[in-house]
């Protein structure tokens, strides 16, 4: 072997170590940024399960006992997750699922089944709108 060809097989060496540090330190870094992100999703998911805890609690008198068994969960440990939430928090958050409640529900006009079956089959289905069938009221 020539020292030309032992140089070459050298710095192929370095490179291959070179490429794979680069590797690892991509693959620690893409690792880390999933576990933060993990971590933070938990905690959210966490702090919305204490809240739920406490609104539930608040919204049955703090019955701990008919949640607990509604929920089938033990009732020492809805009253453990709601204990953190503030008063004005889980009133707040309450007032929000009213509002919420009392909004008129999006609905979207749905297709009657035999348009969709026409158009299965190859045949155009006559187009109509909903000003159409009003009219057809009047």
């Amino acid at each position: 072997m020539s020292a030309a060809e032992l140089r070459r097989r050298v710095r192929a060496a370095e490179a291959l170590k070179a490429k794979t540090r680069e590797m690892a330190a991509t693959n620690a870094l893409t690792a880390r940024e999933a576990a933060v992100k993990a971590a933070k999703a938990k905690e959210e998911a966490d702090v919305t399960a204490r809240e739920a805890a406490a609104v539930v609690l608040r919204l049955f008198d703090n019955d701990a006992e008919l949640v607990s068994e509604l929920l089938g969960v033990p009732a020492e440990e809805l009253e453990r997750e709601a204990k953190p939430v503030t008063a004005a928090r889980a009133k707040e958050i309450i007032e929000s699922l009213r509002a919420r409640a009392e909004r008129p529900r999006p609905t979207r006009a749905r297709k009657p089944r035999a348009d969709a079956a026409s158009s299965a089959s190859g045949i155009p289905a006559p187009a109509s709108t909903a000003d159409d069938s009003r009219a057809d009221a009047a």
